[in-house]
């Protein structure tokens, strides 16, 4: 599933090519009964409203809030995408990777160009909120503070760690409520960085192990940010390519390999902890 680096890097590729264009058709194949999905583009139903609801509306803005891509538009309107485990976005040619067939949603604008979203496992969601109210909705209003905003400090990082004493620490990254964006893959890369057993729990660790947590949050999601997200899955940008952090996993997906960290004859194990798997170093993650 795309993290807060893949959709960052997403929301800023559409913050550069669709801001100001004019909504003039959209279209999709998905068609589902699922409730869970009640109230999105999915539902046949729902999604002739969504269609009245965006035509002829201009993009106003784009901004990320967690794993969910938010356009406003005009008429006080949002378009919320969740790209959910398989899913991506692109603008313009995007057909120089098969990863890039699954086009079940199509956004057309007034340039000629489109925004086509690609799923191959059809779980992503696309639905319509009121911009003023989107982030009081189910969507979004249970969502932790985001990590890399400069007024995060590492003192509301402990509080809310805390308050998750008896959970084991992969769980609690991964926990949206917690803290905004973190997945599978940063969880793991930061939990090496910052030299911590993914099996421990929260009440377990001392503040400076913390600390040392809260500082390898920031740097890894940034690197992930830096190298345009990871595309070790499905995840591509918004041009259909993918991004290069991949490259440079230390613990994720290394299951047998040797431990990269300076000094440390480690090797990278695997193991399942909550039901999601975890990726560390057998020595120097204590």
């Amino acid at each position: 599933m795309p993290e807060l680096p893949e959709v960052e890097t997403t929301t800023k590729g559409l913050r550069g090519t669709i801001v100001g264009l004019t909504i003039k058709d959209v279209w999709t194949d998905l068609a589902t009964k699922d409730k869970r999905q009640r109230e999105a583009i999915a539902n046949p139903k729902y999604f002739p409203v969504f269609k009245k609801e965006v035509l002829d509306k201009k993009v106003l803005s784009v901004e990320r809030r967690a794993k969910n891509i938010l356009i406003n538009i005009s008429g006080n309107k949002t378009i919320l995408v969740h790209m959910k485990m398989t899913g991506h976005l692109m603008y313009g040619d995007y057909k120089k990777d098969p990863i890039n067939r699954f086009i079940h949603f199509t956004i057309s604008f007034n340039n000629e160009d489109k925004l086509y979203f690609s799923d191959a496992r059809k779980f992503g969601k696309i639905t319509l909120l009121d911009t003023k109210t989107a982030h009081d909705t189910k969507h979004l209003n249970n969502i932790g503070p985001e990590p890399l905003e400069k007024k995060f400090k590492l003192k509301s990082f402990l509080q809310r760690f805390n308050r998750c004493k008896s959970k084991k620490i992969k769980t609690t990254l991964m926990d949206q409520s917690v803290i905004a964006g973190i997945g599978n893959i940063y969880s793991d890369e930061i939990l090496w960085r910052a030299s911590v057993n993914p099996e421990r729990k929260v009440s377990g660790l001392k503040e400076k192990e913390l600390k040392l947590i809260f500082a390898a949050t920031k740097e890894t999601l940034k690197k992930g940010i830096e190298f345009g997200g990871d595309s070790m899955s499905d995840y591509r940008n918004i041009h259909g390519l993918p991004g290069k952090f991949q490259l440079h996993h230390e613990a994720y997906r290394r299951t047998g390999e040797k431990c990269r960290k300076k000094g440390c004859k480690g090797i990278i194990k695997r193991k399942v902890i909550n039901g999601r798997s975890a990726h560390f170093c057998s020595v120097h993650q204590i």
